[in-house]
């Protein structure tokens, strides 16, 4: 599954526009910390988090991660919006909690 077909599947709002939409998706990461998934996330994942500041894109960078996901319909500034833009990282917001959003990620990218 790629990261544009789970976005339709879960209703995700995409904030960044097409970018990595095409990109497959091996698994997902929930944390706020970003040490944590710098040490724990695998690449080409999702990362579930509430943390919405710039150094999220440096993390995802060098994780390789395929998008980023934030919960609650939290907000994020159009900085960091146009920022991860320019660094051809996914961000994609939901009104649901990460909770919800990890037991529905998992239950798509494992239901075949």
């Amino acid at each position: 599954m790629n990261l544009g077909q789970l976005a339709h599947l879960l209703n995700f709002e995409i904030l960044t526009g097409d970018i990595n939409l095409e990109k497959a998706i091996k698994g997902g990461y929930v944390s706020d910390l970003l040490s944590d998934v710098i040490a724990n996330a695998e690449e080409d994942s999702v990362w579930i988090t509430v943390q919405r500041h710039i150094n999220i894109l440096g993390v995802a960078k060098l994780k390789d991660i395929v998008g980023i996901i934030i919960p609650r319909n939290l907000h994020v500034e159009n900085e960091i919006i146009e920022k991860a833009k320019t660094e051809r990282i996914a961000i994609l917001r939901d009104s649901r909690s990460s909770f919800e959003i990890a037991g529905l990620v998992y239950n798509s990218l494992t239901r075949d």
